[in-house]
């Protein structure tokens, strides 16, 4: 524990799960992520059944199904009380409740799992009253997995993970992330022009395809920021738990809270340093 919740307002410990829960539904998660890491694993490298959703870019495997299926089966049976969902059975229109409910992507970085590029993830979320309480990421190929549990910290493989405040304070020191909507092709919402407006001015961006990672990368200090638009939810909600548990920000791209409800969410993560103003900064001029 970080010493995180002394510093919570009384309001704010009100919303907080309690331990025993807390406990019991992050074993869950992990129990959850873990046994979809395995499926992950099995199949990875090899020829897997390849669907698309809107684009030629949107990809949709037979093991985010798979995975989706097992999710759902070890959450519903964990913790019974609680709504699901889930990337793979969310339809376009529904009402997003959020008092409580768990938030899944089975397979963070589907592209890159469908050839063979070995960078992706599960990413589980728990929230309650609004807000995510527990967040968990596996990367089974690097046996890496991130979790945090609101007012008690953030941590990789049971190690307590910090983001890079001593390091990078300001946009010239450090290295970013950022990643680009599937509809690049045909809006002008895409990202580039915030691309080439901070690519100058930092040390490196990257764009390793896989948001959950990208946050869990902030938290862990190996990333100083990150960017990205048009997100959903599944794609961010553990990984920006993870960021503020480890000591950084997370907010919309012009400063507000992240809209989680929203079906398209644009946001900004960093080590809260002043880079996160120089970002917010130079991302509000495109929003």
């Amino acid at each position: 524990m970080n010493g995180a919740t002394s510093k919570m307002t009384e309001a704010e410990n009100a919303l907080l799960l309690a331990p025993e829960k807390a406990e019991r539904c992050l074993k869950v998660a992990i129990q959850a992520a873990q046994a979809a890491g395995k499926i992950q694993m099995a199949s990875f490298g090899q020829a897997v059944q390849v669907e698309f959703k809107n684009t030629s870019i949107d990809l949709v495997t037979a093991v985010d199904k798979e995975c989706d299926a097992v999710i759902v089966d070890i959450l519903s049976k964990g913790c019974p009380e609680a709504l699901l969902l889930t990337e793979e059975t969310f339809q376009e229109g529904q009402t997003v409740d959020l008092s409580n409910t768990w938030v899944v992507d089975p397979l963070d970085g589907t592209t890159n799992y469908a050839h063979g590029f070995p960078h992706f993830a599960v990413s589980i979320a728990y929230f309650y009253a609004g807000q995510p309480q527990i967040g968990v990421i596996y990367d089974p190929f690097k046996k890496e997995l991130f979790y945090a549990l609101r007012g008690r910290g953030a941590f990789l493989n049971d190690q307590a993970i910090f983001v890079s405040k001593n390091r990078a304070h300001t946009l010239n020191h450090a290295l970013l992330a950022t990643g680009f909507p599937y509809d690049i092709a045909t809006s002008t919402v895409n990202n580039l022009r915030h691309f080439e407006r901070i690519a100058p001015h930092c040390q490196g961006v990257r764009r390793p395809g896989a948001a959950a990672l990208d946050l869990a990368y902030v938290a862990c200090s190996r990333l100083d920021g990150f960017w990205e638009l048009k997100l959903s939810i599944w794609d961010v909600a553990a990984g920006i738990l993870l960021v503020e548990e480890a000591g950084g920000k997370v907010t919309s791209l012009t400063g507000g809270p992240v809209p989680y409800a929203e079906r398209r969410i644009h946001l900004v993560g960093t080590n809260g340093n002043d880079l996160h103003d120089e970002l917010e900064t130079l991302l509000a001029q495109d929003v």
